[in-house]
């Protein structure tokens, strides 16, 4: 029971506790937003808030990877918000 809020990080790989992450979703209409709350539905993949992983992720094209599909600058920008604005 103790791992049910584990998840892994997209970026390092690393499996972390879900509060120490941010989330972003892809709902069932394909719309994929930067989910603070880490309530919203729809298929979600984990960020740690953490530079070093944000730039990993930018350069690798790791959310493009996670959802099948090409991820926007505006959501890239505002994951970048999220994360810098917790460091």
């Amino acid at each position: 029971m103790k791992n049910e809020r584990l998840r892994m990080c997209v970026s390092c790989r690393e499996m972390k506790d879900k509060k120490l992450l941010v989330r972003v979703v892809k709902d069932k209409d394909g719309l994929i937003s930067v989910d603070p709350t880490g309530k919203k539905n729809g298929r979600g993949a984990y960020i740690c808030k953490d530079k070093t992983c944000f730039e990993k992720l930018k350069k690798q094209k790791g959310l493009n990877k996670a959802f099948k599909c090409n991820i926007s600058d505006e959501i890239i920008a505002s994951l970048e918000e999220e994360i810098l604005g917790h460091n």
